[in-house]
């Protein structure tokens, strides 16, 4: 992860986009708020925090920006021939394929971080362009032909961090470098490493691994990405730069408003700007010449033009050729995701932008029946439209945007809650397959024509939970606590329904009593509310994806004795597991849970 380090050359660079893009982008990650003191794993909130100190310069390039040669940011395009291709948000498939597989990942096992890919892809391009900075290549298990490493961070320039991992990961036994495809330190990637293709490793040089080790980092602290601080917090944790802020969140919503590519695998161009070492740069095509109509397909030419001499980082500009403002604005609105003057897919070659197609409504394919899907499943049916033009001739090319709401957490197989489709040549469009969340209620699936002012269409489900018929213990929790302290053990459980498939979403409600089960005493164990005071019923929430739940932390007032607790889900399902509050060294029989009570008759 490359720190910007404060200079004059990279804020006239961005000047401009970052006045353009200021109204849309305040409402998403505001001005630096004032955050609260987060939890002791989040790394927001450590100055010392070594991913937050100077040690590279990022690639600040916006969506709506056309570096002209090859030169210049990571990110850059070279001479634009391939622009019309990926539409400015075109990304590698292995690259777009682990960001929406971490995303999925962390949506699993970090549910209340709400991930989106579209972050993490911000974040990938920002770093390394998808990890193809200097003409990397990816083997087919998404490893980087070549390391990709920051510069040595011995305090010239950058930050000064001696190693920490003997070389291990950045072959360097004097000082750390960033590695990777997000550019972790090594000491980080100890702390936020992950194994994101399964193979039981975890490399910083795999983009499966790097994306949901980023994803794991961002999260941390028990942040939230739906809430606009949070947001803010974890990408100024990844680089503590307003305009880092700027480019990240600019790429990740050009990702969720327009269409994304997913580009063959091939070496980025030379950015001009990688560290002295760290590869050697692909050879960029030469541009047309002026006045010549560019072909659909074309050919390299006989003798390629060979690139500038790459320089590595330093206090001056951030481009290549070390002037600033290099680059220059592409014609855009400045807004993210508009693709300035970049060709869309299928357009022509005159590399003008392209109407969005004529449709002027949109009808629904399918019966008006409302779906159904147990929570934590997938539906069985997807969202179809059909796109028409005022003679009722269907439409091709017409950009679709499909939408999940709903407050269920039910979202797109890929994790992500928003996706472009253009139709086909009989105009339709087809969403891709809907997840439940873990939540019952009701789900919708909102269908809407780009650019065009046309009658939205709405599909409409609804997430059930299924019907729990056993509570188990976790575990072998401590269920012995002394007077005036605590358990110590949060008790687990999980809740099975018929055949003992895990029930997921179930709602939960837990009862301190007496040991009968069922008499709630006056004093005793107990939980603390939300106002501080105890509390001895209470709503425990819902069971995860796996079926399990984990009860709040239960205290023990002044009183000793035996006691109870009594669980019981909305459909009637019950466990009473026993309790003991006693004296330390006191002599007392092991307490232990009871049979599951079966479900009441009436």
């Amino acid at each position: 992860m490359k720190i910007l380090p404060t200079r004059a050359a990279s804020v006239s660079r961005q000047g401009l986009c970052t006045a353009l893009l200021v109204a849309s982008l305040t409402a998403a990650v505001g001005v630096s708020p004032a955050h609260n003191t987060a939890d002791s794993d989040d790394p927001a909130k450590d100055p010392k925090n070594p991913q937050g100190l100077p040690h590279g310069t990022p690639n600040l390039t916006l969506p709506d920006l056309r570096p002209k040669g090859p030169g210049g940011l990571p990110g850059a395009r070279g001479d634009g021939k391939d622009d019309a291709k990926d539409a400015t948000t075109g990304i590698p498939a292995t690259a777009l394929d682990a960001y929406r597989k971490a995303a999925q990942r962390a949506a699993a096992d970090l549910p209340g971080c709400h991930m989106p890919w579209e972050l993490i892809a911000g974040i990938g391009n920002v770093e390394t362009h998808h990890g193809t900075y200097q003409g990397t290549r990816m083997t087919s298990d998404g490893t980087t032909d070549k390391p990709i490493l920051g510069p040595q961070l011995n305090g010239n320039g950058f930050a000064d961090i001696k190693d920490t991992d003997r070389g291990a990961l950045d072959g360097d036994t004097v000082y750390d470098k960033a590695v990777g495809p997000t550019q972790f330190l090594p000491s980080t990637w100890a702390l936020y490493g992950a194994d994101g293709n399964g193979d039981g490793k975890k490399d910083p040089n795999n983009i499966y691994d790097a994306a949901l080790g980023t994803a794991k980092y961002l999260c941390a602290g028990g942040k939230d990405m739906n809430r606009a601080e949070d947001l803010d917090k974890a990408i100024l944790s990844y680089n503590p730069s307003r305009e880092y802020v700027n480019a990240v969140t600019s790429w990740m919503r050009a990702y969720k408003e327009g269409n994304v590519p997913s580009l063959p695998d091939h070496p980025g161009k030379p950015s001009g700007n990688t560290p002295a070492g760290s590869g050697t740069p692909a050879v960029p095509s030469a541009p047309s010449a002026p006045g010549t109509p560019k072909p659909s397909k074309p050919a390299p030419p006989s003798k390629p033009a060979p690139p500038s001499k790459p320089t590595p980082p330093s206090n001056g500009g951030n481009g290549g050729n070390g002037k600033p403002g290099g680059d220059k604005p592409g014609g855009g609105t400045g807004k993210p995701g508009d693709g300035g003057t970049h060709k869309p897919p299928g357009g022509g070659g005159d590399n003008k932008p392209v109407p969005p197609a004529p449709a002027s409504r949109l009808e629904r394919i399918g019966d008006n029946r409302a779906w159904e899907a147990y929570a934590g499943e997938a539906f069985k049916e997807k969202a179809r439209v059909l796109a028409k033009d005022k003679s009722g001739k269907p439409v091709a090319d017409a950009r679709v945007r499909f939408e999940v709401g709903g407050g269920t957490g039910a979202a797109f197989a890929d994790g992500s809650t928003t996706i472009t489709v253009s139709t086909a040549k009989d105009g339709t469009a087809t969403a891709p397959g809907v997840v439940a969340g873990l939540k019952s209620g009701e789900v919708t699936v909102t269908a809407t024509v780009v650019g065009r002012d046309v009658p939205a269409v709405k599909f409409a489900g609804t997430v059930k939970v299924r019907a729990a018929k056993q509570i188990d213990v976790v575990g072998t929790p401590e269920l012995k606590a002394a007077p005036n302290g605590a358990f110590a053990d949060r008790i687990q459980i999980k809740v099975l329904g018929e055949g003992g498939k895990d029930v997921i979403g179930a709602g939960v409600t837990v009862s301190v009593t007496k040991p009968d089960g069922k008499t709630v005493p006056d004093g005793g164990p107990y939980f603390k509310g939300t106002d501080g005071k105890p509390v001895r019923i209470l709503k425990a929430g819902t069971t995860d994806k796996d079926g399990v739940l984990t009860l709040p932390k239960l205290l023990t007032d002044d009183k000793s004795g035996a006691y109870a607790l009594r669980l019981e889900t909305a459909d009637g399902a019950v466990l009473i597991i026993q309790l003991m509050v006693t004296a330390p060294g006191t002599s007392t029989p092991p307490a232990t849970p009871t049979a599951p009570a079966p479900k009441p008759t009436a």
